[in-house]
C-alpha cells in the first residue's frame, strides 16, 4: 500500500514555492515540516564549471529519496533557469539504504544527505551574476510531502570559496559509490529469455557473505529490482539470480542499459549493465 501524498495545490507557502534569498554562494535554508534543504555553489574554474551541492536534512523520523525511490516516493529534481547561463551537467547520489516499512520498500536516506553537483557555464566564469534553481524533492514519514524551493544565488559576489563550503562539496563526493575495480566488479550478466530473471556474477570484496551483499538494479525509468533471489558464493565470486517483474509489455532488452548498485564488505560499487 502506497503512502498518501498531499496534493500540491493544498500546500502552503512554507511547503511549496519557498524562495531562498541569495547570500554569496550559499543559499538560505528552505524549510518544510519534513526537513530543510539549501544550495551551495563554489567559484567557477577556467572552463566555467562550478562544483556545487544540494544539502538535504530530513527531520527526525522522515526520509528522502535516491534517484529511483523504490515502491513509493519522489526522486530529487533540479532545474536551472535558462536565463542564468548555467546548466546542470552532473548530479551525484551518495550511497542510499533500503528502508522497509510494511509492504513498502524504499531506497533513500533517513539522515542528512548532500548531493554533489556540477554546473556548466561560460568559460572564464562570466555570467549574468545570478543563478536561479528550482529544486523538488519528496519527504516522507506517515505521509509524503512534496517539497519545492526556488533558490537565487548571486555568483559574482564572491570568487573565493569559503573553507566551509568547499568542505561540504568535498565531503559529499566522498559519499558516492566507487567505480568498478578488479576486486569489486561485474563478471557477467544476462536477462532470461522470458524477461523474468536477471543472472549476475560479481567479484565482491573479501569477507562478503551471500546474505551480506545488497543488490539494487534499476531498469526502465521507475523500475527498481532488489536482489532477493538465490545466491551462491565461491571464493570472491558471488552469483545471484534476481527476480524481474513489471517490465513494460513486449519490452526489448537489446541495446538497453540498466544501472547496478552493490553494497558489500563495507563498500559500495555502482556501474552500468549493457545488454547487446
Amino acid at each position: 500500500m502506497r503512502r498518501p501524498f498531499l496534493a500540491l495545490i493544498a500546500l502552503s507557502g512554507a511547503l511549496l514555492g519557498f524562495v531562498a534569498a541569495a547570500r554569496a554562494e550559499s543559499s538560505d535554508w528552505a524549510l518544510n515540516e519534513g526537513g530543510r534543504m539549501r544550495l551551495v555553489v563554489l567559484p567557477a574554474d577556467a572552463d566555467g564549471k562550478r562544483a556545487a551541492a544540494l544539502q538535504i536534512e530530513p527531520s527526525p523520523g522522515w526520509i528522502t529519496y535516491w534517484r529511483e525511490p523504490g515502491d513509493a516516493g519522489i526522486p530529487p529534481s533540479i532545474t536551472l533557469a535558462p536565463g542564468s547561463g548555467y546548466t546542470l551537467s552532473d548530479i551525484g547520489y551518495p550511497v542510499p539504504k533500503r528502508i522497509d516499512n510494511g509492504d513498502l520498500r524504499d531506497i533513500g536516506y533517513d539522515a542528512p544527505v548532500t548531493l554533489p553537483l556540477v554546473l556548466s557555464g561560460p568559460a572564464g566564469g562570466s555570467s549574468s551574476g545570478e543563478l536561479k534553481a528550482s529544486v523538488f524533492i519528496g519527504l516522507c514519514r506517515n505521509i509524503c510531502i512534496p517539497f519545492q524551493a526556488e533558490f537565487q544565488l548571486s555568483l559574482t559576489l564572491s570568487e573565493t570559496a569559503k573553507a566551509e563550503e568547499a568542505e561540504i562539496v568535498a565531503a559529499a563526493r566522498k559519499t558516492l559509490p566507487e567505480a568498478p575495480s578488479p576486486n569489486f566488479s561485474v563478471q557477467s550478466h544476462a536477462l532470461s529469455s522470458d524477461g523474468k530473471q536477471l543472472s549476475l556474477t560479481l567479484t565482491v570484496p573479501e569477507g562478503t557473505t551471500p546474505d551480506g551483499a545488497e543488490i539494487f538494479v534499476t531498469g526502465p525509468s521507475g523500475h527498481v529490482f532488489f536482489g532477493d533471489g538465490e545466491r551462491r558464493l565461491e571464493g570472491n565470486a558471488l552469483t545471484a539470480a534476481l527476480p524481474i517483474s513489471g517490465l513494460p509489455r513486449k519490452y526489448d532488452i537489446h541495446g538497453k542499459r540498466w544501472g547496478l548498485l552493490v553494497k558489500a564488505g563495507g563498500r559500495a560499487m555502482e556501474t552500468t549493465l549493457a545488454f547487446d
